[in-house]
């Protein structure tokens, strides 16, 4: 099994899956509209607003991470060192949306440096 292609899978459903925490917070006075899901989101407060948030960042680190994993298998890069930091992206990411709902600002800038790395390492693995 390819660790690091299961890794891009897995990669781009973590936002959905926090789209869904962060519609299940939403406020009970007001129904989900899915007329205009953006504003309804917009307007939430707490961690459903922070879980969105982190889905929104979650879809910006996508491109770079699965950018850093096509270049590194096109490259030949070893699969181990492939697996290794796909793996590492996944876990820092599972624990970056962790410390952002629960609202831990500091340490949750410091695991999302942490999850760049993975791509960047592997971008310079690949050239």
């Amino acid at each position: 099994m390819n660790i690091a292609f299961l890794s891009i899978v897995i990669a781009c459903f973590m936002p959905l899956i926090l789209t869904v925490i962060a519609k299940s917070g939403g406020a009970r006075d007001k129904r989900y509209d899915n007329s205009e899901p953006r504003v309804w989101l917009g307007d939430l407060a707490g961690w459903p607003r922070r879980a969105n948030a982190a889905q929104q960042n979650s879809w910006e680190a996508l491109p770079i991470f699965v950018a850093g994993v096509l270049m590194a298998a096109h490259s030949q890069v070893p699969q181990g060192t492939l697996d290794f930091w796909a793996v590492w992206f996944i876990v820092a990411r599972v624990i970056y949306a962790i410390l952002y709902i629960a609202n831990q600002s500091s340490l949750r800038s410091l695991v999302w440096a942490l999850a760049l790395l993975a791509p960047l390492r592997l971008m310079i693995a690949a050239i």
